[in-house]
């Protein structure tokens, strides 16, 4: 009997032990897949169960698992370290077992949780602790604190040295909450936010609190802004020298930064937008790429000069640079007056005779003025002093001597200086809106170039003047020559001249009002519309306004070069009498000069070109569009190397210096809008008498298709102020 109640005991334990194997295994799996318990009576179950807390810590790694595993096997080496618990709650040693159930629930990191409330109750109960026994006998504790770690996240090593790390640490506090405050476009500020996170925020000016070689060459470009017709108050240097703090070296990092984006915008684009000036001006835009300008700069080997390489890259512009700096006198000198005196002169060294230097006590404020930094208080009047003022007099439009006489020393002090200073200033500014390349890469960078103030037109190709004519431009006032980059697409020979709604309708419909038979008389065909509108055309022959020959650039405001049965207005040294269209004195050549740059192998000539003079239109296209840049020089240097000045015909240069005299710094930069132009014809009355021809049409083509047969240009941008759009033609 005995012996079936001890076999039936241990019966009994085995059920006890298996149902609470599977009740375990059950919640764990519940556990690790998260699921909503439905029923009552599994409730009551899970909570009789002991759990340990769910713990946030990462998936286990194949290192884990290992360690889980081989702490189930109990070391005998580290049970002195458990004594005090062993004392409690261990049985005879026949009596432990390792159980399955226990070794899977009990979870590495909540290991002294669970071992405080499962061997509480064997305190108070000694003959039921043994499912207590197995979870204290295989619950390590080494592995427990090896899992703790791994309950933080991970940091990634960081790139940036120690010492700039405190700068780092407030870079990325400032571009994450305060970038607003040092860049007002979008796109830098995203640039900056790109730049500066892929380099885990390090400071790229300074190093341990000291300045970069690429810092110390942007702060070099900026301070020398001035030589480039810019102004360096408009890029203000933050001071390193006092920035001694993570926080002042970081404010210090991103004003430098803001500083060379506004460097590169200006010398790239200009310091106004050419909307600002007119609203006959139509440029490409060329903005700069805050990206590239980072990436740019701070890895060149020379920074300075990676900074500089936004200005415009034209001869033209260098050769107005340099003579920037000789009508500075090599240099921003002070406001100083030279005295009255005598005549100065040096005499070098010859054969005969040794050198003559005068003394006088004017020479130092002559050197100052002059900027002349060595022998600043000498009072000779040397070789140094005679080739700056003979630099000063050849700029000055006086012959260069290198004599300091009264009509130089008035030069020097008078007023007209600072003025051909600002003009040389306004023609930089321009330069800058200009595209970066000219010409076209596929015809030898070939292009044309028209001077308005200076009545020239000239053809480029590889670098090198191929051949200039002059031109008459518009009249000032409502028909100036808009300002303009464009592509000439074909030449028309024998064109009709389409006369332009503005002439139409402000000049020949009021003079049909007193003359019915003008336009006949004028050789003009008058046609009127099914709606009213009329037009007026005047068909191809020598008489024709446009003479024997248009060159066309489709644009907005409807001009374009040609030809003109009146050629005396070419010997005039002032020429601008026309409609706003430009007129070339010698038609014929300039035709085959283009045809023989677009098509090489056709050997155009002038002769050939006359061949084609009748009664029909023949339109000659180019392969290749030869860019026509319409520019507005009133300083310019010549071919001989003589800085030339020319009238401001239509006051762009008054206007723009007035605008950055009283202007609002980046304001500037922003477009204004400007109406469109209208190729419209309103519904007109003709006078008696006038006879006009039927087209039977409603309207017939705009006055843009008549003209180009193309469908009408896109709208400008568009930015602030509206003002009235003019239409420029003839």
């Amino acid at each position: 009997m005995r012996d079936c109640l001890n076999h039936r005991a241990g019966f009994d334990r085995v059920l006890i032990t298996v149902a609470a194997t599977f009740l375990t295994v059950s919640a764990s799996s519940a556990l690790a897949q998260d699921q909503a318990r439905s029923s009552a009576a599994e409730l009551a179950i899970e909570a009789a169960i002991p759990r340990p807390e769910p713990a946030n810590v990462p998936p286990p790694t194949a290192s884990d698992i290992k360690l889980d595993t081989t702490a189930t096997v109990v070391d005998p080496a580290k049970e002195p370290a458990r004594e005090p618990l062993k004392a409690e709650a261990a049985p005879a040693p026949d009596k432990v077992e390792t159980k399955p159930s226990d070794v899977a629930t009990t979870p590495a990191t909540e290991a002294p949780k669970s071992e405080t409330a499962k061997t509480e109750p064997a305190k108070t109960e000694p003959a039921r602790t043994e499912p207590a026994k197995a979870d204290t006998a295989t619950t390590p504790a080494a592995p427990a604190t090896a899992a703790a770690p791994a309950s933080e996240p991970v940091k990634a090593a960081s790139n940036v040295p120690a010492a700039d790390q405190p700068v780092a640490d407030k870079l990325k506090d400032a571009i994450g909450a305060k970038a607003s405050r040092y860049f007002d476009r979008k796109n830098e500020r995203a640039a900056i936010e790109k730049f500066y996170g892929a380099r885990d925020f390090a400071p790229v000016w300074t190093q341990g609190g000291s300045l970069t070689a690429a810092a110390k060459g942007v702060i070099a470009r900026l301070k020398d802004a001035a030589s480039d017709g810019l102004n360096p108050a408009d890029y203000p240097l933050p001071d390193f020298a006092a920035a001694t703090t993570p926080d002042t070296l970081a404010d210090a990092e991103l004003k430098l930064t803001a500083s060379m984006f506004d460097y590169a915008r200006q010398a790239q684009s200009g310091r106004m937008h050419w909307s600002q000036v007119s609203g006959d001006i139509l440029y490409p835009e060329h903005p700069i790429d805050p990206n590239e300008v980072l990436a740019k700069v701070t890895t060149a080997a020379d920074a300075s000069a990676a900074l500089d390489s936004y200005n415009p890259p034209q001869k033209l512009y260098k050769e107005l640079k340099a003579k920037l700096a000789e009508l500075r006198g090599q240099g921003n000198g002070p406001v100083i007056e030279i005295a009255d005196g005598p005549t100065l002169k040096y005499t070098p060294a010859g054969k005969k005779q040794a050198e003559i230097v005068v003394e006088d006590p004017r020479v130092p404020q002559l050197r100052a003025k002059l900027g002349i930094a060595e022998n600043a208080n000498d009072t000779r009047y040397d070789a140094a002093v005679a080739e700056a003022v003979r630099k000063f007099q050849n700029g000055a439009e006086l012959k260069a001597t290198g004599i300091l006489d009264d009509k130089t020393v008035k030069a020097i002090n008078t007023p007209k200086r600072d003025k051909q200073i600002d003009v040389v200033l306004m023609n930089m500014e321009r330069w800058r809106w200009l595209p970066r390349d000219l010409g076209v890469p596929s015809l030898g960078d070939a292009y044309v170039i028209l001077n308005i103030p200076d009545y020239t037109l000239k053809v480029m190709q590889r670098g090198q003047q191929v051949w200039t004519t002059r031109v008459v431009t518009g009249k000032p006032g409502t028909h100036a020559t808009p300002l303009l980059t464009e592509t000439m697409k074909y030449i028309t020979v024998n064109p009709t001249w389409n006369v332009p709604p503005s002439i139409v309708y402000n000049e020949y419909l009021p003079a049909l009002q007193q003359d019915p038979t003008v336009l006949q008389r004028m050789g003009l065909k008058l046609e009127q519309n099914r709606d009213g509108s009329v037009h007026i055309s005047q068909p191809p022959g020598e008489a024709n306004a446009l003479g024997r020959i248009r060159f066309n650039f489709p644009n907005k405001f409807l001009v374009y070069q040609h030809d003109t049965p009146d050629k005396n207005l070419f010997a005039r040294d002032e020429r601008a009498f026309s409609h706003g269209c430009m007129r070339v004195q010698n038609p014929d050549q300039y035709a085959s000069v283009l045809l023989n740059i677009a098509m090489p192998n056709e050997k155009y000539t002038p002769e050939r070109i006359r061949s084609m003079y009748g009664k029909s239109e023949i339109d000659l296209k180019f392969p290749t569009p030869i860019p026509v840049n319409i520019t507005y020089q009133t300083a310019f240097v010549d071919d001989g190397g003589k800085l030339q000045f020319r009238k401001d015909v239509y006051g762009r240069d008054a206007t723009m210096i007035n605008i950055l005299k009283n202007g609002r710094g980046k304001d500037l930069e922003n477009v204004v809008a400007h109406s469109q132009p209208s190729y419209s014809r309103p519904a007109t009355t003709l006078p008696n008498g006038v006879l006009a021809a039927n087209n039977g049409g409603s309207s017939g083509p705009n006055f843009f298709e008549r003209l180009f047969g193309a469908p009408t240009p896109p709208p400008a941008p568009v930015g602030r102020r509206p003002q009235q759009q003019r239409v420029f033609t003839r």
